[in-house]
């Protein structure tokens, strides 16, 4: 028996997606005392940015103590992000174990990176990614290309070319072929 019309209901749309321009730093943001690796991971880069360029006098032990933080939680995320990183603010890593970011590599804000994903050179250029940009696990991204705003990179998917904003990069799914 089929239930009625009015018992059925359709998924909520989205309608607001963060910025691709303001940074959200709530989605950075860490209570004090809280274990969140990802968070002090990328707190200790922004110590380092801060820490780097400020004239203040005790800035040399502050940007020593910096680079030592990132050190720690780099072993403990498994997660190559070097000092100096262009990455804008509002970026998540609900699980960074693995991921590589090409030093050079420019990242805007609020994007999402999951695990095992790489940011890196080929072909004489490093990737150029808008604002708000969602990374499945495993996505490489690769050579001098450019990802657009609102674009979503699908996992283990390999892109060697532009990503027009909003667009969803997706792999082939997989077919068995019996032996012959």
């Amino acid at each position: 028996m089929l239930p009625d019309s009015t018992s059925i209901t359709t998924p909520p749309t989205i309608t607001h997606y963060p910025s691709a321009s303001e940074p959200d730093w709530s989605r950075e943001a860490k209570r004090w005392l809280e274990w969140v690796p990802s968070r002090s991971l990328l707190a200790s880069l922004r110590s380092y940015e801060h820490w780097r360029d400020s004239r203040w006098p005790w800035s040399p032990l502050m940007r020593r103590w910096s680079v030592m933080r990132h050190r720690f939680w780099s072993v403990v995320t498994g997660a190559d992000i070097p000092l100096g990183s262009r990455i804008g603010g509002g970026l998540m890593l609900p699980h960074p174990n693995g991921i590589v970011i090409h030093p050079h590599a420019e990242i805007g804000p609020n994007c999402l990176i999951f695990q095992q994903v790489t940011i890196g050179a080929a072909r004489g250029g490093v990737p150029r990614i808008a604002g708000h940009v969602d990374m499945g696990a495993g996505a490489k991204l690769l050579g001098p290309i450019h990802v657009g705003a609102h674009a979503r990179i699908g996992a283990n998917v390999l892109v060697i070319d532009d990503v027009p904003a909003g667009a969803r990069v997706v792999a082939e799914a997989a077919k068995i072929r019996m032996p012959v």
